[in-house]
């Protein structure tokens, strides 16, 4: 693995080879590991341990990017003259600024935001992970499988890894992390059951439990009956719920908003979801991960996204927040401040907030006491193959998968063939009955967040599949 005190030599023969203005250094990568299995059996073990540092020159108000994942003399001076060479021919960028220093990347508490201070995130038990421990998991979910007559297919996964950023004002980030994942399809003739789960520390995955209860999902729902497509109290699981709401973040951007291609415009400040419905972004949250700085090293900052419905802001890279103060929106859209959520510049996207966190309510209930208070329902384990359908309502169309089952009388009353579903996320989010206590989860569709199960009336499924 690439250390701190390695990436700081590399940056400074980078600074002595550079002729730009300002040089800022991104390190990335580390090592990776999966074992993948399918029909009962492992057919696939690999790994790989790469870095790769980006270098981003910068000339008055030019600026580009070269990268190589070669570290001596010659591509190192190569990765420089690129990027050099790139930024010449750039057009001037009018808002562009000077990288940060240590200072101002630090960021500042107050308003709606406050530093978020993050608990390590590298284990040494998720590190030491090897080919035979995640075989010997493969095993535990191969023999569930079996004990069930069903097929299994997966993958167990093992990563440690490394980001840091560099820049000629000073500016040193550096963030270690590791993390484990495990992710499980059980197959039955007609049904299949499906898990997934992750965490930096590799003690919190259960393969056996997640083997369990997918395995239980595929049995249950075996023979699955059809009824009618039509709107109905739906349960969602985690997974499920993530998946769907993960589709309106990239929306919490100032660049969205400047870009008009926000369903926030003309909306912050407005109620548009339930009384119920608090969101955060915030990378210190305990049961989140990731770096605690952006891709220009600002500090990210725990933001209050919503706020029992009502929107309260979006986030801000430092570039976006500049320019927000100059536009006409800049007295409509809450606080506006860099608030460390900028991706590597140059990009077209400006920001997003990664780190979402569902906030807790103060009566939850857990997917048993959802589906015992429901009259007729569904439940869903997950949803995929999820699309956009109208951007303003956030009107999104997709498909049930791996457990849909029928809810009548506050019991289960069996799988059903799965679903299309047509549904707008403000709609839905305006009509949350329940949720349970807020979990890390993860899907195939977003980004991992910190989600409840919902409980959701009159959503909308509007064909049936044949499977």
């Amino acid at each position: 693995m690439l250390t701190q005190e390695q990436a700081g030599d590399i940056f400074d023969r980078i600074k002595k080879l550079s002729t730009a203005d300002e040089v800022e250094v991104l390190f990335s990568g580390g090592k990776f590991a999966l074992t993948r299995f399918a029909n009962n059996v492992v057919h696939q073990n690999v790994a790989e341990e790469n870095h790769v540092v980006s270098v981003r020159a910068a000339f008055g108000g030019k600026t580009a990017r070269a990268f190589t994942n070669k570290f001596d003399d010659e591509s190192l001076r190569q990765v420089v003259r690129s990027a050099e060479s790139l930024a010449r021919v750039q057009y001037a960028d009018p808002d562009l600024l000077p990288m940060p220093d240590a200072r101002e990347a630090a960021g500042k508490a107050g308003g709606n935001t406050r530093a978020s201070e993050t608990a390590s995130r590298h284990f040494a038990a998720t590190a030491s992970i090897t080919p035979e421990s995640r075989a010997e998991g493969v095993k535990k979910i191969v023999g569930v499988a079996q004990r069930h007559k069903l097929s299994t297919a997966g993958v167990f996964s093992s990563a440690e890894s490394i980001d840091g950023i560099f820049n000629t004002r000073g500016l040193t980030r550096w963030h270690t992390q590791t993390m484990a994942e495990i992710s499980i399809t059980m197959l039955g003739t007609d049904s299949s059951g499906w898990q997934k789960a992750n965490s930096p520390y590799v003690a919190n995955l259960d393969a056996l439990a997640l083997a369990e209860v997918a395995a239980q999902k595929a049995a249950d729902s075996a023979h699955p009956r059809e009824i009618p497509a039509e709107k109905y109290t739906v349960i969602l699981e985690p997974a499920a719920v993530l998946d769907m709401v993960g589709f309106m973040f990239w929306d919490y951007s100032g660049m969205a908003i400047l870009d008009q291609r926000s369903f926030l415009n003309g909306r912050i400040g407005t109620k548009l979801f339930g009384d119920n419905i608090s969101i955060w972004d915030d990378v210190a949250h305990p049961l989140q991960t990731g770096s605690p700085f952006d891709g220009e090293g600002m500090r990210r900052q725990r933001v209050g996204l919503v706020e029992n419905g009502v929107v309260k802001r979006v986030v801000y890279a430092r570039a976006t927040a500049e320019r927000m103060k100059r536009s006409e929106y800049k007295d409509k859209v809450g606080p506006v401040e860099a608030t460390g959520h900028g991706f590597p510049l140059p990009n077209e996207m400006g920001e997003m907030p990664l780190n979402i966190v569902f906030a807790p309510v103060g009566d939850p209930q857990s997917v048993d006491q959802m589906i015992a208070s429901t009259e007729r329902g569904v439940l869903v384990t997950r949803l995929w193959y999820i699309r956009e359908v109208e951007p303003f309502e956030k009107m999104l169309t997709g498909m049930t998968r791996d457990g849909t089952f029928y809810v009548e009388n506050g019991r289960v009353q069996g799988g059903v063939r799965n679903f299309r579903f047509n549904e707008s996320l403000i709609h839905m989010l305006s009509n949350v009955e329940a949720m349970s206590v807020p979990v890390r989860s993860c899907g195939e569709e977003s980004l991992d967040m910190v989600v409840p199960a919902m409980k959701v009336k009159d959503f909308n499924f509007t064909e049936v599949t044949k499977f």
